[in-house]
């Protein structure tokens, strides 16, 4: 058995060795990168370590706090803000910043997370109170960039530099929330009615385009076919004209075309009572005459060559024509207006010789039933010429 000396030295030697592992474990310090530790020597502030391998006394120097030097993200709970039109809002924010003066966050202030919440509810009421609801949700840029001014300026002397204030979310009452719904809905309503308006118009707008073309066109084409038809008939009367006079007709095929013409003249549904001359042959030589070369007597017949046109005319040969121009309606008028009172005059001689002509066959025919001794006694007198009626002029 040991004797109690041997004992007693052995509990010392092992006191003694664990007071030396506990004095080296206090003496030597390893600080990670982007931490500080702050060592305080009898009770106080003695330096501020950093990264790497420190030494301490131990039992002489002992470490307050530990400070990370990294930026830190902060979310702080939704805070209820009046703004300036007594609508209470909702917001959430979030707040970046990081400790540039470790002692003076250990010992400026107890606790700096803490201090900066209570300053940014307060600092955010100020703001978002002299705003109203729309600037609030518009001008958000704005109240971060205040919010960061007040924040870091009243934190510098914690040793704490804000980087960034964000709002995360602005939520305004329920019933606010229905109204801006109702209004956005408006809005998009009645930019959709202006939109269907402007392609309501322009719609109409190219159709009236379209059908202005279109009657231009419609107007342009019936013209020229007037025209190409004005033409075509010139030409067909120049030939037929031309084709009659180159067949150099007599007396009795004129007769025969008057009496094939006669029913045709009779047929309108207006003619009430249609005269037939007395003397046909005599209407007939005198329209054959009309139509043929006129004499020294006036009176010819139609076996010669007709007036203007050469003896030896060419069947084949084609007439020219010239291109038709429509000139002023002016002009075109009173030409027509010269043309109808020429027809009516020439109507009007027609009839007057047609008249003279039944009147005196009546005439002879009276004097020859009543010839006798008696008869050469009377003396008759010169008809009576009747007064040429002038033809109205045609109206408008």
């Amino acid at each position: 058995m040991p004797e109690p000396s041997t004992v007693a030295l052995w509990i010392v030697l092992a006191l003694l060795v664990i007071f030396t592992g506990v004095a080296i474990s206090r003496a030597i310090r390893i600080v990670p990168q982007a931490t500080a530790v702050i060592v305080q020597r009898l009770g106080r502030y003695h330096r501020t370590l950093d990264a790497g391998l420190h030494f301490l006394i131990p039992f002489i120097d002992k470490v307050r706090a530990t400070v990370d030097l990294r930026e830190q993200v902060v979310s702080f709970p939704p805070q209820p803000v009046i703004t300036s039109d007594n609508l209470v809002v909702s917001i959430d924010t979030v707040i970046y910043f990081q400790p540039t003066d470790p002692k003076a966050a250990v010992y400026e202030i107890a606790n700096y997370i803490q201090g900066i919440e209570q300053l940014t509810v307060t600092t955010l009421r100020n703001v978002i109170g002299s705003l109203d609801l729309e600037q609030t949700l518009t001008s958000r840029d704005q109240i971060n960039g205040q919010l960061r001014g007040v924040l870091d300026d009243a934190t510098g002397r914690w040793g704490i530099r804000v980087n960034r204030v964000e709002l995360k979310a602005i939520d305004p009452p329920a019933s606010v929330q229905d109204s801006m719904e109702k209004q956005m809905r408006a809005e998009r309503d009645r930019r959709a009615a202006i939109l269907n308006a402007e392609g309501v118009k322009q719609s109409q707008i190219l159709t009236a385009e379209g059908e202005k073309q279109a009657q231009i066109l419609r107007a342009e084409g019936t013209a020229q076919a007037a025209i190409l038809e004005a033409q075509g008939e010139a030409k067909a009367i120049l030939r037929v004209f031309d084709a009659i006079h180159t067949g150099n007709p007599d007396s009795k095929l004129l007769a025969y075309q008057y009496l094939q013409m006669l029913p045709q003249i009779a047929q309108g549904e207006s003619n009430k009572m249609w005269i037939v001359p007395t003397e046909l042959t005599q209407a007939l030589q005198g329209i054959g005459a009309a139509l043929g070369p006129h004499g020294p007597s006036g009176t010819g017949s139609l076996d010669g060559p007709p007036v203007g046109t050469a003896s030896g005319f060419d069947h084949a040969e084609e007439v020219e024509v010239d291109e038709p121009s429509l000139e002023d309606p002016a002009e075109a008028l009173a030409r027509a207006r010269r043309e109808a009172a020429g027809a009516a005059k020439e109507a009007e001689e027609s009839t007057r010789v047609a008249r003279r002509g039944s009147l005196g066959g009546s005439r002879g025919e009276a004097g020859a039933g009543a010839g006798g001794p008696g008869a050469g006694s009377m003396e008759t007198g010169p008809a009576p010429t009747p007064e040429p009626e002038m033809p109205d002029e045609p109206t408008e």
